[in-house]
């Protein structure tokens, strides 16, 4: 095992909304720090502003992020101690930091959290689904083709299913979970956690799909998709011809990608073509 050396990263979470769900403990370790990574300095300017924090802040972002590791992990080992952000909510969950935290941990430095917000930990706590097992798929693919794919591809997972997605994309990725996971399967859409105009609709797929359609509001802002898992009553063949429908139907019209999935899976071919509707 290797030798941990005198410097120390901090991960720290940091509000993903409401500004007062800045714990004690982040302010004081991001006021002892050296220097501060953050995803966007900018954007990190007001909450650090607000809580009388004037430590160095450097960015430390997707495009940068391989190059910048290298010198910070060398400030490091040099006994410095340097605290990681993003923009809202805990690091490295669908944010940067990934690569500097392995660059860290394999120079033998030590590495703490200091934890708060997570959007899809705090989404999953007021959802109403099962959240005893969760799987977290961050966001989709943002081509319709490559996202329907990914969709085929947990159609059949029975654990509650936690994505996030932009407010540009939302309506069309609710499009393709009906389509995929069937319209009936129960959901939540979770949007602005914190902020002044946070809503948390539940439901089905489908009225999730009808709300958004009829209340421009629920587009805008940051949103968590919660999705059921597949209930264990379903029968396993509609859960694999809902998955071969899916992926049929990126080159075929609706009636024969349903004609072809029920003849390969043994799926009712009107039950698959009805979830195309």
């Amino acid at each position: 095992m290797m030798t941990q050396v005198a410097g120390r990263l901090w991960v720290v979470a940091t509000p993903i909304g409401n500004l007062g769900d800045m714990s004690p403990r982040a302010q004081e370790v991001l006021k002892k720090v050296a220097l501060i990574a953050a995803e966007d300095t900018r954007h990190s300017a007001p909450l650090l502003a607000r809580y009388g924090i004037a430590t160095r802040v450097v960015a430390l972002h997707e495009h940068n992020e391989r190059d910048e590791a290298e010198r910070l992990v060398a400030r490091l080992l040099e006994g410095s101690e340097i605290a990681l952000i993003c923009d809202a909510g805990t690091p490295l969950v669908s944010d940067p930091g990934f690569r500097l935290v392995r660059a860290a941990r394999a120079a033998g430095i030590a590495v703490s959290p200091v934890p708060g917000a997570c959007a899809a930990i705090a989404a999953l706590s007021v959802a109403g689904l099962p959240s005893d097992r969760f799987v977290f798929e961050g966001f989709l693919p943002a081509k319709a083709a490559a996202r329907r794919e990914r969709l085929a591809e947990l159609a059949g997972e029975a654990r509650t299913l936690v994505f996030y997605e932009s407010s540009h994309r939302v309506r069309e990725c609710l499009d393709d979970m009906a389509a995929v996971f069937g319209a009936q399967r129960p959901a939540v859409l979770a949007r602005e956690l914190t902020k002044l105009f946070e809503t948390v609709l539940d439901g089905d797929i489908a009225s999730l799909v009808a709300r958004v359609a009829t209340d421009p509001n629920q587009e805008r802002g940051e949103f968590v998709l919660l999705i059921g898992g597949r209930p264990a009553q379903e029968d396993a063949r509609l859960a694999e011809g809902r998955r071969v429908f899916a992926l049929l139907r990126e080159e075929l019209p609706p009636a024969r990608a349903a004609k072809l999935a029920a003849a390969i899976s043994g799926a009712p071919r009107k039950e698959l073509y009805l979830s195309e509707k």
